[in-house]
């Protein structure tokens, strides 16, 4: 008797239009932003190459502008360009080689445009403002309308030429498609406006022009987005009439499901603030209303449990999983093959991908820095060392535990020592923040996967530089971490390098806190000086415990490098919710005990606030006694250092040279 996997559901074939997907699980459109000259090369071929190795049914290539006014990132393809046809061809073979099935999506974001990439006016139905910036738009003439069609059906004979299965049409979000579906922004009076059925002539007439330019045998999915943030969104009934329209005429393969819009982009890339499974009900509204088209799930399903209880329950036929999969492009193998555990669980933190994606540069990922150096590292996998080593890592966060798991996997013998009784060091604690448990669950991850390797873990060891030197191995790492500068300095006062009052005993740092050492008072002021998770994430677990905390912060705004990851502001609502609140272009000049004399940097103004605690959310200093002693010591000894030991900074900084230096060994 065969027995089933765990999350068989999800592994079951499903058939669209003429091809077979092998499993339901797909890697989906977005911007990988990888392009150069716009063109796809060896980035783009490994990145998605190592997904369709991974087990991905269908892949879903990031979006193609369908004409000069679509261009919208320094990475975007060119349009309407025979020259993209060779690499798109070495992608596309590639990929189906491997198993996947092969489609590309095609995107025009109307009002929503970039002149700063596209040097062209928005286009869009009614002219109305852009939510990208302060750009108003072009309300397009009929011709120009044609123009845009034309553009999708000559952009998906092209993506036929390129090898492509089909392609996918970009209409979430308040883009273009939608922007012609909703009575908000289509305000048109001619035979593209008014009435819904010519409210629905635009994604029509570009559905049944390709049909007929790239035949029966081409796939033409659908993206679609929900957003009930603001009354004139587009709203569930709407879209399943929507939906429904286009299910009946046969005018597409499948559609799939988002969340959020421009009216709320915090919602397109959820975050870890958000539940899981977000997208899923969208889809099971799609699902009532769809007879013959497949529907696809997306948002914030992450795990093979998400996935498997959406496919069983039928709220959709099959699920988008990109961070998941970019996190571990092996996610869907793991799963068929009984290894689920082994699974390297995305955190939903969108520092690398989206993050990366907003400032323009080609997408990575915090926990997997292979993401978009599959060509140059041979993907998300190891060669053997030629010569094993015996290595001792110093340090149990996440550069310590990426070196420790990278060195094993290429077969090395490693022990593994840390001080604390726990690994994970700082990146712990930032797990214990509110709704970052995943981060929790990653250290998790870690220790299965240490275990799995046969790595010697010491736990409760702090090792000085004569028990390093005692260890019989031929590399050592240093991995220390940081620690609290405890000095106060904030980068909006450089002057000054120790805030006056920072010795008194009611200072704690953001480690004190999350450790619960520190005694908070009833109302608590907290420096935020670095912008990030260190400052807002610990001013919310302050308010979750009862306390009201006030943030100052020299930054403009509060959460100012969370708006790169789309999570500031919802933090901000959250923390608002809570009580707590803040004051910007501030810092504090001196703590008194019971107060704080703080600065505003706008007008130089000084007032005192009341409080009873003081918490510092600056930058850490390196944790080097380990180092110093053994250059002191033990000069010939020469460790490798890196991580917060090195320089202090974000986790993401620790687990890539932890990935470079195990590679290296």
């Amino acid at each position: 008797m065969t027995v089933k996997p765990a999350f068989h559901r999800i592994l079951e074939p499903l058939q669209l239009r003429h091809k077979t997907l092998r499993n339901r699980i797909t890697f989906g459109a977005h911007t990988a932003n990888m392009a150069e000259d716009g063109l796809p090369g060896s980035r783009h071929l490994g990145y998605y190459r190592e997904r369709a190795r991974g087990g991905a049914a269908m892949i879903v290539v990031e979006p193609m502008p369908v004409h000069q006014t679509a261009r919208l990132t320094r990475g975007n393809f060119r349009h309407d360009d025979d020259a993209v046809i060779p690499g798109f061809r070495a992608i596309t073979e590639a990929c189906k080689a491997e198993g996947s099935v092969m489609v590309h999506q095609l995107y025009h974001v109307g009002q929503h445009g970039d002149f700063d990439n596209s040097y062209s006016a928005n286009w869009s139905p009614s002219g109305l403002p852009s939510y990208h910036d302060g750009d108003g738009s072009h309300r397009m003439r009929e011709a120009e309308i044609e123009e845009i069609i034309e553009g999708f059906v000559r952009a998906a004979v092209r993506a036929k030429a390129c090898g492509f299965d089909g392609v996918e049409l970009f209409g979430p979000y308040n883009s273009l498609i939608e922007q012609f579906w909703l009575p908000w922004s289509n305000r048109r009076d001619d035979r593209w406006g008014g009435s819904f059925e010519n409210r629905m002539r635009f994604s029509t007439e570009i559905t049944s022009r390709i049909r007929a330019a790239a035949g029966d045998e081409f796939i033409i999915g659908l993206a679609s987005s929900i957003d009930t943030s603001v009354d004139i969104g587009m709203g569930t009934e709407l879209l399943q009439e929507i939906a429904a329209y286009h299910d009946t005429r046969a005018l597409i393969d499948y559609i799939t499901c988002g969340t959020g819009s421009y009216f709320d982009h915090a919602s397109v890339m959820p975050t870890f603030l958000f539940a899981d499974k977000l997208g899923a009900p969208n889809a099971q509204a799609l699902k009532e209303v769809c007879k013959h088209i497949r529907v696809q799930a997306e948002s914030h399903i992450r795990t093979p449990e998400n996935a498997n209880e959406v496919i069983s329950s039928r709220q959709a036929d099959m699920v988008s999983i990109v961070r998941g999969q970019i996190a571990d492009p092996y996610w869907v193998k793991k799963v068929a093959s009984g290894r689920d555990t082994e699974v390297r669980g995305c955190i939903s933190c969108n520092q690398m991908c989206w993050g990366r994606r907003s400032r323009d540069y080609w997408i990575s990922c915090l926990v997997n820095p292979s993401a978009g150096r599959e060509f140059e590292w041979g993907g998300d996998t190891f060669i053997p060392a030629i010569t094993p080593k015996r290595v001792l890592v110093v340090g149990g966060g996440p550069a310590g535990l990426e070196t420790a798991r990278v060195a094993a996997e290429r077969g090395h013998s490693v022990t593994l020592a840390e001080a604390a009784p726990q690994l994970g060091g700082q990146f712990r604690l930032a797990g214990m923040q509110p709704r970052r448990s995943q981060i929790v669950e990653l250290v998790d991850w870690y220790e299965r996967q240490l275990t799995r390797l046969g790595v010697r873990v010491l736990l409760n060891a702090p090792l000085d530089a004569a028990e390093i030197a005692g260890h019989d191995v031929d590399e050592i790492v240093i991995a220390t971490g940081s620690q609290p500068a405890g000095t106060g300095f904030q980068r909006g006062l450089p002057g000054q390098d120790r805030l006056p009052g920072a010795d008194l005993p009611n200072v704690w740092s953001v480690e004190d806190v999350m450790t619960r050492t520190a005694r908070l008072g009833d109302h608590v002021l907290l420096i935020d000086d670095t912008g990030d998770w260190r400052g807002l994430g610990t001013a919310l677990e302050i308010a979750a415990r009862g306390h009201r905390v006030t943030v100052i912060t020299a930054w403009p705004v509060l959460g100012r490098y969370l708006q790169r990851t789309e999570s500031d502001g919802v933090a901000r609502a959250r923390l608002k919710i809570g009580g707590g609140g803040w004051i910007t272009d501030t810092v504090v000049k001196a703590w008194h005990g019971d107060g704080a004399t703080v600065r505003c940097h706008l007008d130089g103004t000084e007032t005192v606030i009341k409080a009873d605690t003081l918490v510092l959310a600056t930058t850490n200093v390196s944790d080097t006694w380990v180092l110093d002693d053994l250059a002191e010591q033990i000069p010939a000894l020469q460790p490798k250092v890196i991580g917060d030991a090195l320089a202090p900074r974000l986790a993401v900084a620790a687990i890539y040279e932890g990935r470079v230096l195990g590679q290296s060994i």
